[in-house]
């Protein structure tokens, strides 16, 4: 009886590590969607450089890089390599992102990761806004534990992962929120 069972297990454990596929928005709003496909080796490279985090301030460096490797890796299958930073570095060119088409993506990439347990000190929000007439968008973490005293509230720690301000393939700024949200940009 375990003989007959020994198999699908496998099957099930192999299937568990399977390439797997992101959907990359480009061309300004989300207007076009192409799937991008990760292989098993290039996931595991992914794990494993945020593996050596022992700090959420560990795993955020890293996680800037790998986040920068997943976009270049998808710029191999999709137009997003001729991405350039902002909006007019790459005016009208098939592939080129905005704010939108970053943070959307970016956020999937955070989502894949944490799917696979990758983050260990932080969970995936939904994308940041900023602004009224002139918006901006940004993917959004938050670093997991205990909550932090600040200026006597208490003050979670949440960081803006926005790739938007980098050319394609590039480590992606991850800011405080605080900062991100004032609108100063990133020192890259």
């Amino acid at each position: 009886m375990m003989r007959r069972l020994a198999f699908p297990l496998m099957f099930l454990a192999a299937a568990a590590q399977a390439d797997e596929a992101v959907s990359i928005c480009f061309n300004y709003g989300c207007a076009v969607e192409e799937p991008a496909v990760f292989s098993e080796i290039r996931l595991t490279w992914a794990e494993e450089m945020l593996a050596v985090a022992d700090a959420p301030e560990k795993e955020r460096q890293l996680l800037s890089l790998v986040i920068g490797r997943l976009y270049a890796w998808a710029g191999q299958q999709t137009p997003v390599n001729l991405d350039r930073a902002g909006n007019f570095n790459d005016d009208g060119v098939r592939g080129a992102m905005d704010c939108i088409d970053h943070s959307t993506t970016t956020t999937r990439f955070l989502r894949l990761l944490e799917r696979r347990g990758a983050l260990r000190f932080h969970r995936v929000l939904e994308p940041a806004q900023r602004g009224l007439l002139i918006q901006h968008f940004s993917a959004q973490i938050e670093e997991i534990g205990p909550r932090l005293m600040h200026a006597e509230t208490e003050h979670i720690r949440r960081f803006a992962v926005d790739s938007w301000y980098v050319d394609n393939g590039r480590a992606a700024p991850v800011i405080p929120i605080e900062f991100w949200r004032e609108g100063k940009n990133p020192d890259v």
